[in-house]
């Protein structure tokens, strides 16, 4: 191989290698992750090519008297969570819970993929679903066995 064929290589595989870097970093590096809890307003598959289940989650909140001394006082602002959702156990949790107030843990990436869903906030886990509350169980008392006397003083 002559030189000039030797370097030709060599920037295509540094080009590549760059290439590789850039979309992983792009679309798959998790930029941030976190939790949210709010009201699931609607959750819906969509999609013409790749299906994917696509919901938002309105995050209320309070703005308080010194960040709005316009508003005269304290205010209640909502806020929208637009998200994404690839796992197919989580999306049918969702689908149950739409109206309820929901506890979720997602992660963030700079930038979506048409299978992964329309927006950078991926869903990983249901933490809580109001009213999802799975009832304790109260041991059983038997009846068999008696009840040790009591003492008399």
């Amino acid at each position: 191989m002559t030189t000039k064929g030797k370097v030709i290589t060599s920037i295509s595989v540094v080009t590549l290698l760059v290439l590789a870097a850039v979309c992983f970093f792009r679309f798959y590096y998790v930029h941030g992750e976190g939790y949210n809890t709010g009201d699931l307003i609607y959750f819906q598959r969509e999609g013409v090519l790749f299906k994917t289940y696509e919901g938002k989650l309105i995050l209320t909140g309070f703005k308080s008297a010194a960040a709005a001394p316009a508003a005269g006082g304290a205010e209640i602002r909502s806020n929208e969570l637009k998200f994404s959702v690839e796992d197919k156990q989580v999306a049918e949790k969702l689908m149950r819970s739409t109206g309820k107030r929901v506890e979720l843990e997602w992660k963030r990436y700079l930038h979506t993929l048409p299978w992964r869903g329309n927006s950078t906030y991926v869903i990983t886990r249901v933490m809580s679903v109001e009213g999802d509350e799975e009832p304790q169980s109260v041991p059983a008392v038997s009846t068999s066995e008696p009840r040790p006397a009591q003492q008399q003083e």
